[in-house]
């Protein structure tokens, strides 16, 4: 079986049809339906149940593709360790970030891995979660910087816990207090980061144990414009302590929550079994060694 057709298969069932695959794999629409069909041919039965616009999964379909991500992965870790057999001087680390909140934990990692390996190219991508673990699956990355707690299927490093906070308008009638409990701001709309993403979540969970659901007045993947949005009254957002405390902004307070359960708890993760790669070992290394001096 040749991989570029099942990579072209993979990219479909994952990116949710062709014109989206072609761009994963950087290639034509035309192109990326040859390869689906030549595969077809190969294993002798229809892979896809084309109706339309949409492609459903045949039972063959599943087969292939569930085994097809593990292919493709293990397919990566061989030629990754071939690579280094040859001594190649010059490696590659593939690394997925959260897009929000991660600036702060791997921005000075990532100097300092760049003073240390200066012939090492990082390649990053950002994702939230569950396509963070969808890209360590099929090998498209090789770590993952990202939020507690991950699937069994992976092997991980915790690397940082912080407890979240309360940023609130400074005008609001609880932004003068020491603590409060999440419950208190039942009646206050939510700030949230977008719902792909795990911070979302984690307060959205906590709110529903502390016995209610809240109003979300908005939502965004993005720091900056969620402080913009609470100096602007929109309501009350939730962040981990030092992402909070980076930003000054008289117009917001930040105030810690009753709820000692209520933190923000990352690891950088990887594949169960998966070969590390120099580049990735070297990451790993670096922070367990940060980790050691927080």
């Amino acid at each position: 079986m040749e991989f570029r057709p099942l990579r072209s298969f993979v990219e479909v069932v994952r990116q949710g049809g062709f014109s989206q695959a072609a761009k994963a794999v950087f290639t034509s629409q035309s192109a990326v339906s040859k390869a689906v069909k030549q595969l077809e041919a190969e294993v002798g039965v229809p892979l896809l149940d084309r109706m339309g616009h949409r492609s459903v999964l045949t039972p063959a379909g599943e087969v292939v593709y569930r085994r097809g991500v593990k292919l493709l992965a293990d397919r990566a870790d061989l030629l990754a360790e071939l690579d280094e057999i040859r001594g190649l001087r010059r490696g590659v680390l593939r690394l997925g970030l959260l897009p929000a909140c991660s600036s702060a934990l791997f921005t000075p990692l990532l100097a300092i891995y760049r003073q240390r390996f200066p012939e090492i190219e990082v390649r990053l991508v950002e994702r939230d979660s569950a396509q963070l673990e969808d890209d360590l699956r099929t090998g498209d990355i090789d770590m993952a910087g990202t939020l507690l707690p991950i699937s069994s299927e992976f092997d991980c490093e915790p690397f940082s816990r912080e407890p979240l906070v309360a940023v609130l308008p400074s005008g609001h009638p609880l932004a003068t207090q020491a603590t409060i409990r999440l419950a208190d701001l039942r009646d206050t709309p939510f700030i949230v980061l977008e719902s792909g993403l795990a911070l979302h979540r984690i307060v959205l969970d906590a709110s529903r144990r502390a016995g209610f659901v809240p109003a979300i007045a908005a939502r965004s993947s993005q720091i900056d414009f969620t402080m913009e949005l609470v100096a602007a009254g929109l309501g009350v957002a939730f962040l981990p302590r030092m992402i909070a405390a980076q930003r000054h902004d008289g117009a917001v307070c930040q105030v810690a929550l009753a709820e000692p359960d209520l933190e923000w708890s990352m690891a950088v993760a990887w594949r169960r079994g998966a070969y590390l790669s120099d580049a990735a070992s070297a990451w790993l290394d670096l922070v367990r060694e940060r980790r050691g001096k927080a």
